[in-house]
């Protein structure tokens, strides 16, 4: 309903500010409370984003065609579950377990997805998807 409300962009780009909070709270963390008010930002952040992603895919997609943008977007999903936890992990060993700077760089994803998603125009992509269907109908 949120999603409905916002708009898929902006939907999406309110997921990646709870993302870029959540390293700002893990980043600080000092005490276990904190800790889970930034396991918590995760869990909500994490749910939402993957929901508000995939209904833009949706929103992309022509009809007919919704099998090859949903396979992309899987193949993006199961990418960024293997570079995340690499990174993350080799920062961590790199600079001798400063898992601090690691998470710093893990926020970094978060911010190049928004810098990413600013310029996207929803419209003109739903336009297009349908012109598509209907000149694949046609």
């Amino acid at each position: 309903y949120a999603q409905d409300r916002l708009g898929h962009k902006r939907a999406l780009m309110v997921t990646l500010v709870v993302w870029l909070a959540m390293i700002v709270v893990a980043y600080f963390s000092e005490t276990r409370t904190h800790f889970w008010i930034a396991a918590n930002l995760a869990g909500l952040a994490m749910g939402s984003s993957q929901s508000a992603g995939r209904a833009m895919v949706g929103v992309f997609a022509p009809e007919g065609r919704q099998a090859e943008f949903y396979g992309l977007w899987n193949l993006a999903l199961w990418l960024s579950a293997v570079v995340g936890p690499l990174s993350y992990g080799m920062i961590t060993w790199v600079t001798g377990n400063d898992h601090r700077l690691a998470i710093c760089a893990t926020g970094l994803f978060f911010l190049l997805a928004i810098v990413v998603l600013v310029p996207l125009n929803v419209e003109r992509g739903a336009a297009r998807a349908k012109e598509m269907s209907a000149r694949e109908a046609a």
